[in-house]
């Protein structure tokens, strides 16, 4: 882009490059009300992506290894990949609540005596429904927490085992959002009780 106002610059006036600065504002600033506007329609799926911008923002207090997961699940939305994207979005959801349980690595130890976990790669070994009913017994999560995460936990298994279940765009960006939103209050718990 840079070449290209060079080679503009050595052609033209700078009356004619502050013309042709403005039309560019105005072109970018056309795109962004059009993207706006198409957003809102369910079949203006290229507009609806660009919007993820706002998702990807909502990734910067997570680990780099959740950042890493949850950005897989948008590319595949861009894509259209929707089963992949509940999947490596739960992914990047379960290795928050295993950093979660780490952090109360004594307690979880009392709780779960027969777990032989020192360390997070060790909670990789148990289910995903235990460790959710755990994050409950060990205050992470309240009850309906725990009932909602159990009924994403199910979406997700959908999306990874062969069923009759295929979510479309707004299924797929609500379960994202409802992940990260999630993510964002028990972040905000976890730094009330600290």
């Amino acid at each position: 882009m840079t070449n290209c106002f060079v080679r503009l610059k050595e052609t033209y006036s700078l009356d004619d490059m502050e013309v042709l600065r403005r039309i560019i504002q105005s072109l970018h600033n056309f795109e962004l009300t059009a993207h706006n506007l198409l957003s809102r329609c369910e079949s203006a799926k290229k507009s609806r992506v660009i919007l993820l911008d706002k998702s990807y923002k909502d990734l910067a207090d997570l680990s780099l290894k959740q950042d890493e997961l949850f950005r897989e699940a948008l590319r595949c939305v861009e894509n259209e990949l929707f089963r992949a994207a509940h999947v490596l979005s739960w992914a990047g959801f379960i290795d928050f609540l295993h950093d979660q349980l780490i952090k109360n690595l004594t307690e979880l130890k009392k709780e779960r005596p027969e777990w032989k976990v020192s360390n997070k790669e060790d909670l990789r070994k148990y289910p995903d429904y235990q460790i959710i009913e755990t994050a409950e017994k060990l205050k992470i999560l309240n009850k309906d927490e725990m009932k909602v995460f159990h009924g994403l936990l199910s979406k997700r298994n959908e999306c990874a085992h062969p069923s009759d279940y295929f979510p479309n765009l707004n299924e797929t960006l609500g379960y994202i959002s409802e992940l990260l939103n999630r993510i964002k209050k028990i972040q905000e718990q976890s730094n009330k009780g600290t």
